[in-house]
């Protein structure tokens, strides 16, 4: 491993190009647009930056992945996700060894498949096969009174099939990451996490047969499920492929999907489903290939929802270019919103451009026709995790951030979770992070469920590699064929070897 890291190392990294960029008095980005090859070397080195974000920020044999670096705060399960992930792109675009990278995965899943399982409030890693949202980086367990969270473990079980099906050889390590990730699936009860089990309404939607958001063994199940369109459909379709405790159509028919009619509209000549943060776009997209399958909802709306996640991240551009709340920098190459952190709580302290502001810290900030949560802060993984929906757009925003804000904000890591070029109050008290009189404040941290859609989407822009994995998956399609998705390659011979000579852009 250490040869392997070694040589990691000593790759040079090329950085932005030129970085010739700046700022012309009114604010507005001043960069020349990317030629085609300057934005595959960027696309190429970014990946490789975050790869090195995910193999080096950790250092124990159990996966514990932060959820935030360098604050030492707890593991994130979610992180770990799409840690995993990370493992097998790196292996496969030689930034480590298969063997180093197998032997990291196994250790890991080794960890979450002998870690204690348990309705007790504490000692404990999980319940019914499902994880504690955060994890105490000291042995593993629940950290403080956190929720048993659907969504993460999902987005830890993306990462664990993604492992499954990547490691594929005749090996014992191999063979081992194999069994171990068909337990750790098969483990989790699913049907006991639906709302028809729980003998209780949904806050969010009568009659709900959906997935809960969480429990805790202090008040039980929380009271809102994953209803509405949003980051919840690959919670839907590894419930429904579970070999062991599946939920049916009524799940999605009732939860998910049960209002997405009501949340259809226009935003910025963009029609799509409607959902500011582009995680919600995205998440599910990182480990699923949409286009050409749908539900008979998307199917109707004569599209599928690559193609509205592709919408929504133009819309985001949209906003970024009429900026009609008159933030600094924004613009069609100075764009994108998501969760994220930001400089810190402050309410009409401070004004820009003539208008007192309202600055957050950690929101889920977005843009659509439902709401716009913005707050001056513009995040690069909104732009990173939609790559393969609009790569041009996409990657000239980045590159453009890393021309402008050069290596305050693109580090060996990749890039820092947000930025806020309107936040240029020297000496106010930040969260974390640096201000500049002139380009603003920049984040102190990295965030571990930021960086993952970046790097995964990035490979699945180059090559396709995370989709073609999972498309093999069995689980994978038997939960989308019982949700009702018809289509494309869903409905094509299952043969290995052509699915593996199909062509990606």
């Amino acid at each position: 491993m250490r040869r392997a890291l070694a040589s990691l190392m000593a790759i040079a990294l090329v950085g932005c190009g030129r970085m010739g960029g700046g700022l012309a008095q009114t604010g507005a980005p001043v960069v020349t647009q990317p030629s085609a090859v300057e934005l595959a070397a960027f696309e190429a080195d970014l990946e490789q930056r975050t790869f090195r974000y995910f193999w080096e920020t950790h250092g124990d044999n159990r996966c514990l992945v932060p959820d935030r670096y360098p604050a030492h705060t707890f593991s994130s399960i979610a992180a770990t996700g799409f840690a995993l992930t990370a493992y097998g792109i790196g292996a496969e675009r030689g930034y480590v060894s298969r063997a180093d990278a197998a032997v990291r995965v196994r250790d890991c899943l080794r960890f979450y498949w002998n870690a204690p399982q348990g309705d007790a409030a504490s000692g404990t890693t999980g319940y019914k096969g499902f994880f504690y949202h955060f994890l105490k980086y000291e042995d593993g367990t629940r950290f403080k009174t956190v929720e048993l969270s659907t969504v993460d473990t999902t987005l830890l079980m993306g990462g664990v099939l993604f492992a499954q099906g990547y490691f594929d050889r005749d090996d014992p390590v191999e063979a081992e990451i194999r069994d171990l990730g068909e337990k750790l699936y098969a483990r989790i009860d699913w049907a006991w996490a639906q709302r028809t089990q729980t003998g209780t309404q949904a806050a969010n939607l009568a009659n709900s047969h959906g997935i809960v958001m969480g429990w805790s063994p202090e008040s039980g199940f929380q009271t809102h499920d994953w209803v509405g369109y949003n980051e919840g459909m690959l919670i839907y379709v590894l419930a429904a492929g579970s070999p062991t405790y599946p939920v049916g159509q009524d799940a999605w028919d009732h939860g998910w999907a049960a209002r997405l009619g009501s949340e259809w509209g226009t935003y910025n000549g963009q029609e799509h489903l409607q959902f500011e943060p582009l995680f919600g776009h995205q998440y599910s997209h990182v480990w699923i290939d949409f286009r050409g399958i749908g539900d008979p909802f998307i199917r109707s709306h004569g599209i599928d929802y690559f193609e509205n996640s592709r919408r929504a991240t133009l819309a985001q551009q949209g906003y970024g270019r009429a900026n009609s709340n008159a933030w600094k920098s924004y613009s069609d190459s100075v764009w994108g919103w998501t969760a994220s952190d930001g400089p810190g709580d402050f309410k009409g302290i401070y004004s820009v451009n003539g208008k007192a502001r309202t600055f957050m810290s950690y929101a889920a900030r977005g843009a659509s026709g439902i709401r716009v949560v913005d707050d001056g802060t513009v995040v690069p993984t909104a732009a990173g995790g939609s790559i393969p929906f609009a790569p041009t757009e996409t990657l000239t925003a980045l590159y453009t951030m890393c021309e402008i804000w050069g290596n305050r904000l693109y580090t060996p890591y990749g890039f820092k979770d947000a930025f806020n070029p309107s936040f240029t109050f020297v000496g106010a008290k930040v969260d974390a992070g640096t201000i500049d009189p002139k380009l603003g404040w920049v984040d102190g941290d990295y965030l571990g469920i930021d960086q993952g859609p970046i790097i995964a989407m990035i490979e699945n822009h180059r090559s396709g590699l995370v989709w073609s994995v999972m498309r093999r998956n069995q689980h994978i399609k038997a939960g989308l064929k019982r949700l009702g998705f018809t289509g494309g390659w869903l409905d094509q011979p299952q043969s290995t070897s052509a699915l593996l000579a199909m062509t990606w852009l």
